[in-house]
């Protein structure tokens, strides 16, 4: 089979991927062949363009980190036919890919492909981060920052479905989206913490920070006893010079040194891929978890933040507004 993908060949701005053809070896034992429906553009895409996610591929890659789509064949006739979602990390940015067929994940009949993959990386992400990590009791209050980002906006939803109070940091032209979604919204260019505190003083339960940098020390001082800070990622050094890994590294050493410290409070990384060397606990943890946020999608408990429906071929006009900073919610690629 011939399929159309997309490849970052290297450090260049959006406008420099290319789209290619290739065709599609026979698929392996085990494997489905998935017709993409859907995929996303993702923070994890933003940093590879510029090399910084922490163990991308040698350049050149086809970028793709989830995908949406329908099984056209597999090991399993039952699947053939079935609409399904799956976190791929590279290689999403097809026409058609090759999947392990443990990897997939049910997609349920009525969900919209492109609603469906705003809600694979980022609502695992997000639900795992909430109730696996934190453990955020109904009646909580938590701080989320990038509150109308993918992640945030997901986020935002869920906590406030478990009946948990929300404050999420956003820029001035999206406060509105976060207020929308129900939570506090606080321009992150003022003075956060001291809102913050005015809003919950005794501290909040959780923190989560995809921002990393100096400003994770905040984070840290704006839990109340026995809360969690949760950190899953270093946007500050996107734009900066040095090896990415260095930067993920310092965070990892700050938050083991709070985590020994005795101070009733917790530090985590959150990494969604965490855990993988128990290949089958991981792919059952992230079944049910995915599978919980797609049924609560189904239901209208949560809506999808899509931010645009861009097609595949113009992937570089999907990456350069998703780097934007003008956008809410998740940029969507479809072929």
């Amino acid at each position: 089979m011939n399929v159309t993908e997309i490849v970052l060949p290297g450090l260049v701005e959006p406008d420099g991927l290319r789209v290619g053809q290739r065709e599609l070896p026979p698929l392996a034992a085990g494997e489905a062949l998935v017709r993409v429906e859907a995929t996303g553009v993702s923070f994890a895409e933003q940093q590879m363009r510029r090399g910084k996610y922490y163990d991308q591929p040698p350049f050149p890659f086809v970028p793709g980190y989830d995908v949406v789509g329908t099984v056209l064949e597999a090991d399993d006739e039952s699947l053939v036919g079935r609409r399904v979602a799956a976190m791929t990390k590279i290689g999403g940015w097809s026409s058609h890919l090759a999947v392990p067929a443990a990897d997939l994940v049910p997609v349920p009949d009525g969900l919209d492909a492109a609603d469906a993959e705003t809600f694979v990386v980022n609502g695992i992400t997000a639900y795992q981060m909430l109730h696996r990590t934190a453990k955020v009791a109904a009646g909580g209050t938590i701080l989320v920052h990038g509150a109308s980002g993918g992640v945030g906006t997901t986020l935002v939803q869920l906590a406030r479905a478990a009946g948990i109070k929300v404050i999420g940091t956003a820029s001035a032209r999206n406060l509105d989206v976060v207020t929308g979604l129900g939570a506090t919204a606080l321009d992150y260019r003022g003075d956060v913490p001291a809102r913050v505190r005015e809003l919950a003083p005794g501290g909040v339960d959780a923190v989560f920070d995809h921002v990393g940098g100096p400003g994770i020390a905040d984070s840290f001082r704006l839990l109340a006893p026995g809360g969690t800070l949760v950190a899953y990622g270093s946007a500050s050094t996107v734009n900066t010079g040095g090896n990415p890994k260095r930067a993920v590294l310092k965070l990892f050493a700050r938050l083991l040194w709070w985590n020994i410290l005795p101070n009733r409070r917790g530090a985590h990384f959150y990494n969604v891929w965490g855990g993988k060397r128990n290949l089958a606990k991981f792919r059952a943890r992230l079944t049910e978890d995915l599978t919980a946020v797609f049924a609560m999608a189904a239901k209208g408990q949560l809506t999808a933040q899509v931010a645009a429906r861009i097609p595949l071929a113009e992937a570089g006009k999907a990456l350069a507004l998703a780097e934007s900073g003008t956008v809410t919610g998740k940029v969507v690629l479809v072929p």
